[in-house]
């Protein structure tokens, strides 16, 4: 994995591991480096940690230790306290203080970007699954699971919601579907990376192909 000037900065080490198989799927690897909260400093690797970690390495866009910068956070949900619009809000509000336009540009692909006032390059922000939702990583996976692998999918989500007790809580319903899911898998045991691994995503899924297009918009 490279340790180049390019910075992906995501919550914690298994959204590490699945955004690095997802670079080395897409010979992106040599380009990006993937990073969580603690490899650069921070004290804890979450989103909160994530998001903390920016004044961290927003400094560095300005003194040439790093050209480009983007992060990757869930958006979760309003009941638990945070939701698109807070997750989006809180990260506007901190990266303005280093010089980037409030209000985030939409792509065609879907992503978001912040323009610099001063003409540093774009920070990229993709908020899972789809800038538009609430939810997570486990949400963003679901749609774009392979036609191949849908039927097994579509037991998983029958075996979870037929659970007589479920001790998660419904907000995490969905990583139970997917951690399901893998377990059934050719590997079981194998984390969220094993769906690139496995190749079990359909690449042309559109919310796929827009988050592809977007790593290539703010890292080329």
């Amino acid at each position: 994995m490279a340790n180049s000037k390019k910075k992906l900065l995501v919550e914690g080490e298994s959204d590490k591991s699945f955004f690095q198989e997802f670079c080395k799927a897409h010979n992106l690897d040599l380009t990006i480096t993937v990073s969580v909260a603690t490899d650069e400093g921070g004290y804890k690797s979450s989103k909160q940690g994530a998001i903390n970690t920016l004044d961290i390495l927003l400094p560095n866009l300005y003194d040439g230790k790093l050209e480009r910068l983007a992060l990757i956070v869930d958006a979760d949900q309003i009941s638990d306290g945070n939701g698109l619009n807070n997750t989006i809000n809180q990260i506007a509000k901190k990266i303005q203080t280093y010089g980037f336009d409030p209000e985030p540009a939409r792509l065609p692909n879907g992503g978001l970007t912040f323009k610099h006032t001063d003409g540093l390059a774009d920070f990229g922000l993709w908020v899972m699954p789809n800038n538009q939702d609430e939810g997570m990583l486990e949400n963003w996976i679901e749609h774009c699971i392979h036609a191949n692998d849908i039927a097994l999918y579509q037991h998983a989500q029958t075996t979870v919601n037929a659970l007589a007790t479920q001790k998660f809580k419904p907000i995490r319903q969905t990583k139970a579907k997917i951690a399901t899911w893998l377990a059934w898998q050719e590997k079981p045991g194998e984390g969220l990376y094993y769906a690139i691994d496995g190749k079990l995503l359909d690449q042309t899924a559109p919310l796929y192909a827009g988050f592809i297009a977007w790593l290539h918009h703010v890292f080329s």
